[in-house]
């Protein structure tokens, strides 16, 4: 096993994947950039904004952790609804360590049974992060842990705050603890396994949510049909799909308002995370009903996009 010399004694090196599971806005993907270190998945305060499953990798002297950000559990009949909780059941698949997280601040402070439904089904090691402790009061957060610790046999339970960082630290030693001993799986400066072109995607529908409202976050999907690099600029542009005209006139609002700021904040981020300077084109076009379309649904997913554009993210087949 690969080891590492520690002023004079052998340092086991561990390496594994972790899939974070919970419920809608628990922090799973505030985690995520936390711990990276840096942005790879988007935030908002709307519920159900993870899609697809994003893979952050955390790399240290004792051991490197491949987390894997999933969509929230939640129950829902459409054609997204479901592939957002197949893209849950395909990151359960191969991994070391299953990590719960659970809003500490929720209305309901008790054992939360979809969770732990999970939890039971999974053979191997579950972690339970009680998150947003900073918005609970301490006399609370005892009996919150001791409910938990009563409705299932975790390896370890801690409490933290994804969005201030408290307990995280505590967090990934006790994940290193449970992985097995091996060697990395990604070189030490890779922080995700997404294409950039997905993560300008993700990043316009985040701008695009924080400045919509009502319906519109949840019926918007957001393609990017040009990635093209040049010495100079790099050139985005982007298709935004609504379900109806009337959310079409609201992205893109009064003389075109509203799709110019989306497109101005997405930019500046995409330049600052990218490097690069960026132009970046946005266009909006209504797909009447496409959450209902297992083909449209299918579309969301880079996977499929590398696949149609006739990439791969593996290696060719001889």
């Amino acid at each position: 096993m690969p080891e590492k010399e520690n002023a004079g004694k052998k340092q086991v090196f561990r390496s594994g994947f972790v899939a974070i599971i919970g419920r809608p806005n628990a922090g799973k993907s505030t985690l995520v950039n936390r711990l990276v270190g840096q942005k790879i998945a988007i935030v908002t305060s709307k519920p159900q904004t993870t899609r697809n499953r994003i893979q952050g990798i955390v790399s240290q002297p004792e051991g490197q952790i491949v987390f894997i950000d999933t969509p929230g559990l939640h129950q829902g009949k459409s054609a997204l609804d479901r592939q957002m909780m197949q893209e849950v059941a395909a990151a359960l698949e191969g991994i070391d360590v299953l990590l719960l997280m659970f809003d500490a601040s929720s209305s309901e402070p008790r054992a939360d049974e979809l969770l732990l439904e999970r939890a039971r089904r999974f053979r191997g090691r579950t972690i339970l992060a009680l998150n947003k402790i900073d918005r609970l009061p301490k006399a609370k957060l005892l009996p919150m842990m001791e409910s938990f610790a009563k409705a299932f046999d975790f390896a370890a339970i801690v409490p933290i705050s994804a969005l201030k960082g408290s307990g995280c630290d505590e967090l990934l030693r006790e994940i290193l603890n449970h992985l097995p001993e091996g060697s990395p799986y990604f070189p030490e400066d890779q922080v995700t396994d997404q294409p950039e072109r997905f993560l300008a995607a993700e990043i316009i529908r985040e701008k695009a949510i924080q400045v919509m409202y009502h319906e519109v976050p949840y019926a918007l999907a957001v393609f990017v049909e040009k990635f093209e690099e040049t010495p100079k600029l790099l050139r985005i542009e982007a298709l935004m799909n609504v379900e109806r005209d009337s959310q079409k006139k609201i992205l893109i609002g009064h003389k075109g308002q509203t799709i110019k700021r989306i497109g101005t904040e997405a930019r500046k981020e995409l330049e600052a995370i990218l490097g690069a300077k960026i132009y970046l084109g946005l266009y909006v076009k209504v797909a009447p009903g496409w959450r209902e379309n297992p083909q449209k649904v299918r579309e969301l997913d880079w996977r499929h996009q590398l696949e149609e554009l006739g990439g791969s993210s593996g290696e060719e087949e001889e």
